[in-house]
């Protein structure tokens, strides 16, 4: 709906967009287009928390896991903003990775000394209280970002272009 200009970069829609009228309507409301936002956004300013505290200025690769990322088409997910810019061609889905992580564990003595070594390891950041992550969290709420460019994805999909 945003490629085809329905859905302004902030989210915006001039009333219910109807998909099928009839006994039953089936129609996409302003409430519906805030929820995606409001799920992108948190998403998408969670990455850049984890980007600044490591120091990372751009991605090169992304998996996506579960389900969802095994579903989700990576260039609409990049087009609403929910993942970060990069080239399209290096993203992928890792399929069920906690169910093959403990398909694994299971299967595999040794690997269980290596997998809890590294969850002793895991450092746990609180996204919400995190200094920065409001204000993150606000300007990935337009679509795709309010002020991140896409130039990768801009390079394998015509982007609207901003109205003044």
């Amino acid at each position: 709906m945003y490629l085809a200009g329905i859905v302004r970069p902030n989210g915006s829609i001039d009333g219910d967009y109807v998909l099928h009228a009839g006994d039953q309507n089936i129609a996409i409301t302003q409430a519906d287009v805030r929820a995606i936002q409001l799920a992108k956004a948190a998403l998408y300013a969670g990455v850049c928390l984890l980007m600044a505290e490591r120091g990372v200025e751009r991605i090169d690769r992304i998996r996506l896991a579960g389900a969802f990322g095994a579903q989700i088409d990576a260039k609409y997910a990049m087009v609403l903003g929910m993942i970060p810019d990069c080239d399209l061609s290096a993203v992928s889905s890792a399929g069920n990775a906690a169910g093959t992580g403990a398909r694994i564990a299971l299967l595999n003595k040794d690997a269980r000394t290596l997998i809890e070594d590294r969850v002793r390891r895991i450092e746990k950041i609180e996204t919400a209280a995190a200094p920065g992550f409001q204000d993150m969290y606000v300007e990935a709420m337009g679509i795709p970002h309010l002020v991140h460019e896409f130039t990768q994805l801009a390079t394998s999909v015509d982007l609207p272009k901003a109205k003044a």
